[in-house]
């Protein structure tokens, strides 16, 4: 094929603008937080999303290749990478799989980025004017890793996150919002594999206590929250309904269902 040919090709064109978004965030993450988050988030995130998509060409479910999503803005520079997945999957397990290897290859680049990030953080004491001080709120795996590393801290000491730290907890971050147990996100493609449609219960559940905590304890999740009310109810069925999931898939989806309970924090910035 000539290089004329390529760029008419409709494949390379999809691929151009896969490749675009994939540059144009990795910029902006870099302005934001500098190189070394830059590399870690969107490693990160493009194992999150391959994971997907790699399953969902193991189960011959039709899907696109991720877009990135860029922010010039912070603290994340970017809204995350998604992939849209047009095909029918064909059963429960099929469901499961799909929605459990996001998180879970997610988590093999956070938890390992947020163990060296800490190790290259710093303790130091708060800033008595706090107007530019930003705080993060620490989910109990993110918690338990800098209690390991650093103890009791003393009153008045923060630890002061290298970016790559900063990285490893925006991708737990990601991890609980994809592992809620709603709708379509991951979570909800697990409950549903579980619970088939009793998982509706759930999902009503789960919007109810998530908009409890944005009328309550942080607003900033009033856009999610409106997301979830209008997309959130419903979940597509599989094509095979009635074949349950086996034991293993059982227990994995519960350790996943911690997982989320482990990583997720109701307030995520203190400003």
């Amino acid at each position: 094929m000539t290089r004329e040919e390529q760029k008419s090709s409709p494949f390379f064109k999809k691929v151009r603008i896969h490749v675009l978004l994939f540059i144009a965030t990795f910029l902006t993450t870099y302005y934001v937080n500098g190189i070394w988050y830059s590399l870690a988030i969107m490693s990160i995130l493009l194992s999150h999303e391959l994971g997907h998509f790699f399953m969902c060409r193991k189960y011959h479910v039709d899907a696109t290749m991720p877009y990135f999503l860029p922010l010039p803005l912070p603290p994340f520079g970017t809204f995350g990478a998604v992939i849209k997945m047009k095909g029918h999957i064909p059963h429960k397990r099929a469901l499961f799989d799909i929605g459990a290897a996001g998180p879970l290859m997610g988590l093999v680049f956070a938890i390992p980025a947020t163990v060296v990030g800490l190790i290259l953080s710093d303790v130091r004491p708060v800033p008595a004017d706090s107007s530019n001080y930003l705080g993060l709120g620490e989910p109990v795996l993110f918690s338990f890793i800098a209690k390991l590393l650093f103890g009791t801290l003393p009153e008045g000491m923060d630890i002061y996150l290298h970016p790559l730290a900063f990285a490893g907890w925006a991708g737990l971050f990601v991890t609980a919002l994809n592992l809620l147990p709603i709708g379509q996100l991951d979570g909800g493609h697990i409950m549903y594999a579980l619970l088939g449609k009793k998982s509706d219960i759930v999902y009503r559940i789960g919007i109810f206590i998530f908009c409890v905590i944005t009328v309550f304890f942080y607003k900033g999740w009033i856009l999610f929250a409106i997301l979830l009310l209008i997309f959130g109810f419903r979940h597509p069925s599989p094509a095979d309904e009635y074949t349950p999931l086996d034991p293993r898939r059982k227990m994995l989806g519960i350790a996943l269902f911690i997982i989320f309970l482990l990583s997720f924090t109701p307030v995520p910035l203190k400003f």
